[in-house]
């Protein structure tokens, strides 16, 4: 039995024409450690300065980190802390006094980012979210972290805590939306681990993936993994952007 190739230049009717090479320049904005005590102001004049060093750079788009506002508070148990207010740690409305300066800036610049941070919704709900700020400071998406790791309660025999299930309730979806020229979805951190996840948002359409994490280079509970921290880190990542046919930008704290 003989076989007759096929040629997708005539199956198409004509000559297959790609489409024209579309270029972003993306920024990852490593902000370095944030102490639990640092006030918005001082963080939002580093995330300023961060996104004029992008915009020096000639980057249209920077993704800023998980929960970029605060320190990673679900190290502590806070409620058992009287340094500590948890509502202090949440942000109630984007932008906001604190953070309208970095919006402002980005406008003037036109530069976009992606930005994580604890949301406390208006009907008292709280999530670890992450939103989309395209070139003009308009806010085009959000996104709220779906696979939260660690624990609820309180477990006092440890070094640190990993309470985002006590102070956060999972999302559950993952949207894709149209910006800088191409499809862009969102992950935060643990979700990056999941193959499910680039897997949605690729059959969403997503050409582009911006994930904010926060995962520390020491495993109390078993520090035989260090060695494999930032190991395992890439490889979740490369393989969902190698398997799914995408870009991916991750970018930590430090």
């Amino acid at each position: 039995m003989s076989t007759t190739p096929i040629d997708p230049d005539a199956a198409a009717g004509g000559a297959h024409k790609p489409p024209p090479p579309r270029h972003l320049v993306v920024s990852a904005g490593q902000l370095g450690s944030i102490h639990r005590n640092e006030q918005r102001e001082s963080v939002v004049n580093r995330l300023i300065r961060l996104l004029e060093q992008a915009h020096g750079e000639g980057a249209e788009l920077i993704a800023f980190p998980e929960l970029a506002l605060t320190t990673f508070f679900p190290r502590w148990y806070v409620e058992g802390d009287p340094e500590l207010n948890l509502d202090s740690f949440y942000e109630t409305e984007m932008p906001g006094p604190e953070t309208g300066r970095l919006f402002a800036r980005a406008a003037e610049l036109e530069v976009g980012f992606c930005l994580g941070y604890a949301e406390l919704t208006p009907d008292g709900r709280r999530f670890n979210t992450q939103i989309l700020v395209e070139r003009d400071g308009s806010i085009v998406g959000k996104y709220h972290k779906v696979h939260l790791p660690g624990h609820r309660e309180h477990e006092p025999w440890r070094e640190f805590q990993h309470l985002e299930r006590r102070y956060f309730e999972p999302g559950d979806s993952f949207d894709t939306w149209n910006a800088f020229g191409g499809v862009v979805g969102m992950a935060t951190c643990n979700d990056r681990r999941w193959p499910e996840t680039y897997r949605v948002l690729a059959l969403n359409g997503a050409e582009l993936i911006l994930i904010g994490y926060n995962t520390p280079k020491h495993y109390a509970p078993d520090p035989s993994q260090d060695p494999l921290q930032g190991f395992h880190n890439r490889l979740v990542m490369q393989a969902g952007a190698y398997q799914n046919g995408c870009y991916v930008i991750g970018t930590g704290k430090g």
